[in-house]
């Protein structure tokens, strides 16, 4: 079976699942992927109803174009299992992805992707379709993110998880995702490139996670273009504030997107007979070559996921 595991997550909105309003809301929101929460968003005592909201709007709400994710809660809690099986017999047909939080160990996901399993074939679902989405939030899962990032092919994202993750390891700071005092450098580098390599040598996505100052949109995109310069995929939103932002930070600009379909076109056209069969040539005034081509196929990928359409057109040279 075939399924796109590298769909459009620039953005990726936060959703209680116990808010029937906001649940309403989020699907006009412009956002690429939406996730219904069950966990940190859910008291308690709400979670058993919330699960039912959930497949309620997933199976008669309109989400198209969206990515539709619901988390969970995680493993060490009461919830998980009833988590899943209730939004899975429910609502998996309408369903894209099951978030696992706190994610410590290949294990959880291997106990996860088992679960999801057997619900698909006692319901008679495509086994395989539920992707899996995998969010380091402390010390042990980050030291294992290579072993997870392998444990399922259902895996589709690494996301990091600041908030608990800098309580986990006593960071000087009560503002998510901004820098702790005293530490001249980015204290998150370490951090959001280990979630990057496991991600990349694994053929997945980084997602960066939450700016819990939501009306701080200078700031949300500080935090974001630096996930975006490493190469991060997306970021969390929470606020409908801040999916513009996100969707603008983490697609390249026209210029960008045209000159790399110029290259794709370019390098295409060179290496043919017609192009003369060449390893190398030149596109104005640049060399370009299969490096290039790979670097310009990061590029044009990102631009038409975001449905980015190109203002030039490669012309073949006269002879």
């Amino acid at each position: 079976m075939t399924v796109n595991r590298l769909r459009p997550r620039r953005s990726c909105l936060a959703v209680p699942g116990s808010n029937p309003r906001f649940l309403e809301k989020a699907q006009g929101l412009p956002a690429d992927q939406v996730f219904l929460d069950l966990e940190d968003a859910c008291a308690p005592l709400a979670k058993p109803e919330a699960r039912h909201t959930i497949v309620k709007f997933l199976n008669e709400g309109d989400w198209t174009g969206k990515t539709r994710v619901v988390r969970v809660n995680d493993w060490t809690t009461e919830w998980t299992y009833r988590d899943v099986v209730t939004v899975v017999e429910g609502a998996g047909q309408n369903l894209d992805c099951i978030m696992l939080p706190k994610v410590q160990n290949a294990e959880q996901i291997v106990a996860l992707d088992l679960l999801l399993t057997q619900i698909e074939k006692t319901m008679g679902f495509e086994v395989g379709k539920i992707g899996i989405e995998a969010q380091i939030e402390n010390a042990q899962g980050l030291n294992n993110v290579n072993a997870i990032a392998q444990a399922s092919p259902r895996v589709e994202t690494i996301i990091f998880g600041p908030a608990d993750f800098m309580a986990s390891i006593n960071m000087k700071s009560l503002v998510v995702g901004e820098q702790p005092p005293g530490y001249p450098a980015d204290a998150y580098h370490y951090i959001l490139m280990k979630i990057l390599m496991a991600a990349r040598a694994n053929n997945l996505q980084a997602i960066d996670g939450p700016y819990l100052q939501i009306r701080n949109i200078d700031g949300y995109r500080e935090v974001a273009q630096r996930a975006a310069a490493l190469g991060f995929d997306g970021k969390w939103v929470l606020h409908p504030g801040q999916v513009e932002a996100s969707n603008e930070i983490f697609s390249p600009s026209q210029e960008d997107y045209d000159h790399a379909e110029l290259i794709l076109d370019a390098y295409d056209y060179y290496t043919s007979e017609a192009g003369g069969k060449k390893g190398s040539a030149m596109l104005g005034d640049e060399m370009i070559d299969e490096a290039s081509r790979k670097m310009a196929l990061v590029i044009s990928g990102k631009g038409r996921a975001a449905g980015m359409q190109r203002t030039s057109k490669f012309e073949i040279p006269e002879a």
